[in-house]
């Protein structure tokens, strides 16, 4: 049996467990707020080893591309509180994410390559030249899927450790916003309550402005080389 064809199955299983086990019914916003209490009491008889175990949950759920990110960022915020839960949710989030990109390379890439090869020429030469820049614009903006982002992004050159840092800086204000509105658990009743209209702007405003900003300088040295 090939490494890739062993991946896959290990993959399939711990997708199936999710779901066999029922764990997907503790990521909803029904479920986090009928046990808060009991997950606070948990954290506060063993806060390292519910820190821990959460964290490993969250790396598992993004690193697999599983649904729940949103409700464990809100979890987070109202069992460790915004310190705390914003420094779990970013590394384990990012973590995760990196997790899911490597998968998706390993798995992925050479199959893309072989079969549209040139066609990604010019794609490829634009990711290793800026691609920390749209991939930090993309971060900023909570429209783009948080998985598909990841998987993409595997398909692409982009160096792993780049892809994790710009990745963790570019989702960190999101990340500040969940975990914020899971400090303040009885006032969400839907995960639309979190991102309004004018906030969503400002993010997509946010994503707009390194790529942006990267053109104006490109224009500017240009233009003073003519000149």
């Amino acid at each position: 049996m090939s490494k890739k064809v062993l991946l896959i199955a290990v993959l399939l299983v711990l997708g199936l467990a999710f779901y066999l086990f029922d764990l997907h019914q503790w990521l909803t916003l029904e479920s986090l707020k009928a046990g808060r209490e009991q997950f606070e009491q948990w954290r506060a008889e063993s806060p390292l080893l519910v820190g821990l175990l959460f964290t490993l949950f969250y790396i598992l759920v993004t690193g697999l591309s599983l649904p729940g990110a949103a409700i464990m960022s809100l979890a987070a915020g109202a069992i460790f509180g915004l310190f705390w839960g914003t420094v779990i949710v970013s590394f384990a989030s990012s973590i995760g994410a990196t997790m899911a990109f490597l998968v998706s390379r390993y798995l992925l890439q050479d199959w893309v390559q072989s079969r549209f090869g040139q066609r990604l020429a010019a794609v490829h030469a634009g990711i290793e030249r800026e691609g920390a820049f749209y991939l930090f614009a993309l971060r900023l903006v909570p429209l783009f899927p948080f998985f598909v982002i990841n998987i993409l992004m595997g398909l692409t050159r982009i160096r792993t450790w780049t892809f994790y840092w710009v990745s963790q800086l570019g989702m960190l204000a999101a990340t500040v916003v969940y975990v914020n509105a899971g400090t303040q658990l009885g006032r969400v009743e839907s995960l639309g309550d979190i991102l309004s209209p004018q906030l969503l702007l400002s993010f997509v405003l946010l994503g707009i402005f390194p790529l942006l900003a990267k053109y104006f300088l490109s224009w500017l040295k240009r233009h003073r080389s003519a000149a």
